[in-house]
C-alpha cells in the first residue's frame, strides 16, 4: 500500500442530516493507483464527494500534499490539483465537446486540448456536436478529457465504465495506466471488479460506510471467499459488476 501519501483520509466522517454515511474513514492514497470496491449504498461515492468538497466532512482531516484540504471549496481543491470523474459524467447538453474543453483547459501542463484529441480521436471527430448529442462512452471520453485538461496530481474517478460497451471499458483501463506512468495518482471507485483489478494495484473495500479490508489487487483476485463476503460475487463473477 502507499506510504509517501500524496492524499491522506484520517478519521473522516460524513453526515447527511441525522444519517451518519462514512465512519472513521482512513486511507492513503501514493504514486500507486488504488481502487475502492463495495456493493451499492456502501459510501464509496460519498466518499468521492467529500474529497472533493462537495459533501462537508462532519469529523476527520483530508490531507493533499501534506496541507489539510478540509474546510477548502471545491473549485480550490481543483486549483490545488485534485481532479474528477463524477459518476454520471455531468456533461451539459447544451455545450459542444470544444466548449467543454475550453472552458476548463489551463496553459502549461502535460494535457491540452490537442492531447485530449489526440487521445480520444472520437471527440475530436464530434468535436462541434452537443453533449446530448454524444453517446455514453464519448461522455465519459469527455468527462475524463475534460478532467485531465486541469492537469491534476490526483485523479478521482467514480464508477467511469458504468454503463459502457467492453470494448470502451478495455479503453478506459488502458487510459488509467497510461496516466500513472505520467505521474497522475489514481483513486478509482469501480463496480466492475475485472476493470478494477486491471487499473489498479491497491484496493480498498468499504462496507457500511467503513474501509474494513485494504489489500493488493493481486491478493483480492485469488481471494474469492473475500469477493463473494464483501461484493457478493460468486466464483467466476468478476466483472459482471453488481
Amino acid at each position: 500500500m502507499a506510504t509517501d501519501a500524496l492524499l491522506r483520509i484520517d478519521g473522516l466522517d460524513l453526515h447527511y442530516g441525522s444519517s451518519h454515511v462514512l465512519h472513521g474513514v482512513n486511507l492513503q492514497i501514493g504514486d500507486r493507483p488504488l481502487g475502492i470496491l463495495g456493493r451499492n449504498g456502501m459510501g464509496k461515492t460519498s466518499l468521492c464527494r467529500t474529497i472533493m468538497g462537495l459533501h462537508p466532512n462532519s469529523a476527520g482531516r483530508i490531507l493533499f500534499e501534506g496541507s489539510d484540504i478540509s474546510g477548502l471549496p471545491p473549485e480550490r481543491r481543483a486549483q490545488a490539483g485534485l481532479g474528477y470523474v463524477p459518476q454520471g459524467r455531468r456533461i451539459f447538453r447544451s455545450l459542444s465537446v470544444e466548449e467543454h474543453l475550453r472552458i476548463v483547459a489551463r496553459k502549461g501542463g502535460n494535457w491540452s486540448i490537442d492531447r485530449v484529441y489526440e487521445t480520444f480521436p472520437r471527440l475530436k471527430e464530434r468535436r462541434r456536436n452537443l453533449g446530448d448529442r454524444l453517446s455514453g462512452g464519448e461522455q465519459q471520453m469527455l468527462a475524463i478529457g475534460r478532467a485531465l485538461l486541469l492537469n491534476p496530481r490526483l485523479l478521482v474517478l467514480d464508477e467511469p465504465t458504468e454503463g459502457l460497451a467492453p470494448a470502451i471499458v478495455s479503453d478506459v483501463v488502458d487510459l488509467i495506466g497510461k496516466i500513472t506512468t505520467e505521474g497522475i495518482a489514481v483513486l478509482l471507485i469501480e463496480q466492475n471488479l475485472h476493470a478494477a483489478l486491471a487499473a489498479v494495484d491497491d484496493v480498498a473495500i468499504m462496507v457500511g460506510g467503513e474501509v474494513v479490508e485494504t489489500m493488493t489487487a493481486d491478493a483480492l483476485d485469488n481471494d474469492q471467499a473475500m469477493q463473494k463476503r464483501h461484493l457478493g460475487l460468486e466464483p467466476g463473477q468478476a466483472g459482471k459488476g453488481e
